[in-house]
């Protein structure tokens, strides 16, 4: 009987989570599909977003998908996105959210406010999870690297559909400045480049993390990634490189997935 419990609850719906400088959102991942049920709910993150603001903020979300008819079973795991470094549950870097998270253990502190198991990762790896088992890296062997062009630079550094957490490659040095500084989607526009011009930073960058890893795949999301076809065609690499699939979702479903995979509810 218990095996049979077990098998049941195996890819069954979990909440996920993504926490952002501006919006909290979430929403009811089906882990087979890599897909949201019903829409997904968002309050704006609290100003100054400390802590326990956020974790109230969390909290609410929660609530909210929670009472949905398709919602999760009471007490179920929740993963959650934060926009820093996550190590074993604890905050090492706090870029768009107040200062007071840093050496703060998330994970405890949203455990013990949902009164149910929560883990915590890094956005960037959430989405990069999210692309590489739903997305454009769906099968793909060996190294993704999934990178983000928004008001940095996020990765995910994936390897056989496993993530590697925390790879920073935002901040690479390239001729001899931090590559995000330069070619992130904010640079572009704060610089006023067109797209060819942009191509070219872009290249550098790309040429660089190619020679570094050899990946099999480059897959580019951010907001930029609606625009790939201005800027993608331009790079000459060995490497196939490709535009993200999901989007505003990626986050929310890689939070799920993270929390499915440590708590073996999922393969």
């Amino acid at each position: 009987m218990a095996k049979k419990d077990e098998k049941s609850h195996k890819n069954a719906p979990l909440i996920g989570i993504d926490i952002g400088g501006t919006g909290i959102k979430g929403g009811i991942v089906d882990l087979k599909k890599g897909k949201l049920l019903g829409d997904r709910f968002r309050v704006p993150t609290p100003q100054p977003a400390t802590p326990e603001s956020v974790a109230e903020a969390v909290a609410l979300v929660v609530a909210e998908l929670s009472a949905r008819p398709e919602a999760p079973e009471a007490g179920s795991p929740v993963g959650v996105t934060f926009p820093g470094i996550i190590q074993h549950g604890v905050v090492h870097s706090a870029a768009n959210v107040d200062k007071s998270w840093l050496d703060t253990d998330i994970d405890a502190l949203l455990t013990a406010r949902l009164g149910r198991p929560v883990e915590v990762i890094n956005d960037a790896d959430a989405a990069g999870l999210a692309e590489a088992r739903y997305g454009a890296g769906e099968g793909v062997k060996g190294t993704v690297l999934v990178i983000t062009l928004g008001t940095g630079i996020g990765s995910a550094f994936i390897f056989d559909g496993k993530l590697v957490p925390n790879a920073e490659l935002g901040h690479l040095e390239v001729d001899g400045v931090d590559a995000e500084s330069k070619a992130s989607a904010v640079a572009r526009e704060r610089d006023g480049l067109s797209w060819d011009e942009y191509s070219v930073l872009l290249q550098r960058y790309f040429s660089h993390v190619e020679f570094l890893f050899s990946p099999e795949l480059f897959i580019v999301g951010g907001g930029i990634s609606k625009r790939a076809d201005e800027y993608l065609p331009n790079l000459k690499l060995r490497t196939p490189i490709v535009p993200a699939v999901l989007r505003n979702e990626a986050g929310i479903v890689g939070a799920a997935v993270e929390i499915a995979l440590q708590h073996k509810l999922t393969k």
